[in-house]
């Protein structure tokens, strides 16, 4: 066996005992997680500060790097987001459906653990700590592969969290990180069928499509992030200038920030009145269409047709102008990735509208795309954020982490 074949093997054992611990067990094992990753934090923040040296030395762009960082507000954030997890209901052996069929036999649904649950994450070292922590609640074991640019701050993590499922007495292999950063590891884990149950991808749109092409295990795509907001013609315009900058200013290289902003044409002179102080504050590059560039002037460069489909990361915007609604519903079901799209507008018929037609994880109305997130929609943390529409949507949290099994009760029945 490879190493990493071994290390699948260990964590399919860690989930046969995992998946039968019980809520308390479970618990107390992340609580323990939360007190180690507190008190080490200064250990943490120490390998975060040479991924971080190294990715600037490197050239990593700041945007990207703030994805990288660890800092002590952060860090609680982290765990205040593992006790979050311990305090929501266990999903494992709720029983959601049971009947008694003509013949006697009493069918029920049981939530049971997928089993072993492999992510492929780019430089965000907060995803180890997330992903572990919802995969443990789960029942899951959990197998992770980050970037390169921050295994130093995902080993230690990884290294903490064991430490502290040994200390609660569950197996350490219940997290396992692989050491390895290569592409040959990655592709391996891709096919690693027998020891992975599924295989989620967490990054940028090329991390997602390539593994969703190369993998043989099942694979739930996640992340891929071009998100659009609409401002009506019936907009609170200074209220969608606020909701703009939030959503592409607050976190750009996150996969909820905007990348293009679609105005009515009728409003779009007033609009940028609104906006462009606002979106100057962060240096945003404007990239336009034609109408817009007419408000937009020297303030905005020339949009190309690649801008429409771009997840750019970075304080960049395409700027479209649309004649209605419906030019810009069908815009955003061509041009997004199925994330979160968000309307502004004060009409509430228009609103509805939007809310029905437009194809999407998440769907808004007068608030930023940024809250498409497990903590903010009560789920404690997130696996991801699903954009497709087979078994799992939108944030991922405990109970999309789950399938199930029916358990048949009987009498002795024969067919």
């Amino acid at each position: 066996m490879t190493a990493l074949q071994q290390q699948g093997q260990a964590a399919k054992d860690a989930a046969y005992v995992l998946s039968t611990a019980g809520t308390a067990r479970k618990n107390a094992a992340l609580a323990a997680i939360a007190d180690t990753l507190t008190q080490q934090q200064d250990r943490w923040l120490a390998a975060n500060a040479e991924d971080v040296a190294a990715a600037k030395e490197a050239g990593m762009r700041p945007a990207m790097l703030d994805r990288l960082t660890l800092t002590p507000e952060r860090i609680a954030g982290i765990v205040e987001g593992v006790r979050q997890v311990a305090a929501l209901p266990d999903p494992i052996g709720r029983v959601d459906k049971m009947e008694t069929r003509p013949n006697g036999l009493i069918i029920g649904r049981r939530r049971v653990p997928l089993g072993v649950i492999a992510i492929i994450f780019e430089a965000r070292p907060n995803v180890t700590v997330d992903a572990a922590a919802l995969c443990l609640k789960s029942g899951n074991a959990c197998i992770l592969r980050g970037g390169k640019e921050a295994i130093r701050s995902n080993r230690c993590a990884a290294e903490l969290m064991r430490q502290a499922l040994h200390t609660a007495g569950l197996p350490e292999d219940c997290i396992c990180l692989v050491q390895d950063t290569s592409h040959e590891t990655a592709r391996e884990l891709m096919h690693l069928d027998g020891f992975v149950d599924v295989l989620i991808p967490r990054g940028g749109a090329g991390l997602i499509r390539a593994v969703a092409k190369e993998a043989s295990v099942p694979v739930i795509r996640t992340g891929e992030g071009v998100c659009h907001i609409y401002i009506d013609n019936e907009a609170d315009l200074d209220m969608g200038a606020r909701i703009l900058f939030n959503a592409k200013c607050s976190r750009p290289s996150v996969c909820n920030a905007v990348e293009c902003v679609l105005v009515h044409q009728d409003v779009a002179a007033d609009f940028w009145k609104h906006a462009l102080p606002l979106l100057e504050e962060k240096q945003v590059e404007l990239r336009a269409d034609a109408p817009a560039l007419e408000f937009l002037g020297s303030h905005a460069v020339p949009a190309e047709e690649s801008d429409w489909d771009a997840e750019y990361d970075d304080y960049i915007l395409a700027v479209r102008t649309v004649r209605d609604m419906d030019e810009a519903v069908s815009f955003i079901n061509r041009h997004g990735t199925g994330h979160s799209e968000a309307i502004i507008t004060r009409n509430y018929f228009k609103a509805q509208h939007f809310l029905d037609y437009v194809d999407a994880a998440a769907v808004y109305v007068n608030a930023s795309t940024r809250f498409t997130d497990g903590g903010e929609f009560g789920l404690g943390a997130e696996i991801g954020i699903s954009t497709q529409k087979m078994h799992a949507r939108g944030p991922m949290g405990l109970e999309e982490l789950t399938s199930c099994k029916y358990i048949i009760y009987g009498e002795g029945q024969v067919r």
